[in-house]
């Protein structure tokens, strides 16, 4: 999720863990630990734009991790604030540890993934909710500061925060059965149309949940398409994109290359460009699938051949998106969430 819903879910843990002790101590504690998992973007900058992809979500966002800095951090909040004889260097530490953990928790129900096991390379995403959705943020948010406001031994503090982190986490869970809803929504639009898939993967659309995406593969390709629990039209029409994977030739056997397509989860396509090649990651859809025009894919890399190097060596770049994000565009966005 965003920073700032991840430093409101840590102050919320961080107030529930020992708040009733330390007051906002606790929040701020919290709010420190929920946002340290993603300072893993600081040594991203000094990576090429494989190594960064595969870095993100890894080691930081493991329970090792947490188990690891949890003690460290604890022992230092515990030197830091030792007029807090009520608090113990082991409350510290669980505050720090609870705060640290929901972070890479939350990651796992978003579309990108997240390596919470490390170092197994594997990568939890159960694509429920958008990496912002401010359904989910805004209770935590708004109680969060809120509860700032209340003495440590208010029974109405302990409320708020309870209130922030249910309403939240009652939504979160809403989102898990709107993703099997709509999975037999897309199931039945696929056979309907008689296509033939292996596989299939869905996910919401940016900053909701009504929307969704489902991309599925077949043999050369794969078919994407949208449907909104607010549709007032019958069936699902989706758009056939070709694999392409051929045109990658040996390509396909650079170590950079693997590893992208790896992250791609297989959902990928490839295309030709004026210096080379390109590979798609559908995981995260189209830029406006929902909507009639030129077409661009969220997350694009482009591969080129570096000419300066004797050895040739493959380059792979991000590739920015052509498509403006015009009030027009938002619009017809909004249009085609609320099933126009």
């Amino acid at each position: 999720m965003d920073s700032v819903t991840q430093i409101a879910l840590g102050a919320a843990v961080g107030e529930a863990v020992l708040g009733k002790k330390v007051g906002n101590k606790a929040v701020l504690w919290g709010a420190v630990a929920g946002t340290i998992p993603d300072l893993d973007v600081i040594p991203g900058y000094f990576m090429d734009t494989v190594a960064r992809l595969d870095f993100h979500r890894g080691f930081s966002h493991s329970i090792l991790f947490c188990l690891i800095l949890a003690p460290i951090l604890g022992t230092l909040a515990a030197k830091i604030h030792p007029q807090e004889n009520a608090s113990s260097q082991r409350d510290w530490t669980r505050l720090l540890f609870l705060s640290l953990l929901t972070h890479p928790v939350l990651d796992c129900f978003t579309t990108w993934g997240t390596q919470l096991f490390w170092p197994f390379d594997y990568r939890v995403a159960f694509k429920n909710i958008f990496v912002i959705d401010p359904l989910y943020s805004l209770p935590l948010i708004v109680c969060v500061i809120w509860l700032l406001f209340k003495g440590r031994g208010s029974q109405i503090r302990r409320k708020i925060n309870i209130i922030g982190l249910s309403l939240s986490s009652g939504y979160l869970l809403l989102t898990l059965v709107n993703k099997q809803i709509m999975q037999q929504n897309f199931e039945n639009a696929l056979t309907a149309q008689n296509i033939k898939y292996s596989r299939y993967s869905t996910q919401p659309t940016p900053a909701n949940n009504i929307l969704w995406a489902a991309t599925a593969e077949t043999v050369d390709g794969f078919y994407v398409g949208y449907h909104s629990f607010l549709d007032n039209h019958q069936g699902t029409p989706f758009l056939h994109l070709k694999k392409n994977h051929q045109l990658l030739g040996e390509m396909a056997e650079n170590e950079k290359v693997k590893k992208l397509i790896a992250l791609t989860r297989g959902y990928f396509t490839v295309e030709s460009n004026m210096s080379g090649l390109t590979i798609n990651d559908l995981r995260f859809g189209l830029i406006n699938g929902w909507a009639p025009g030129p077409r661009s894919l969220v997350f694009s890399y482009n591969l080129e051949v570096s000419e300066s190097n004797t050895n040739q060596e493959l380059v792979i770049s991000r590739k920015r998106g052509s498509i403006n994000f015009s009030r027009a565009m938002l619009k017809q966005f909004w249009m085609r969430i609320k099933g126009i």
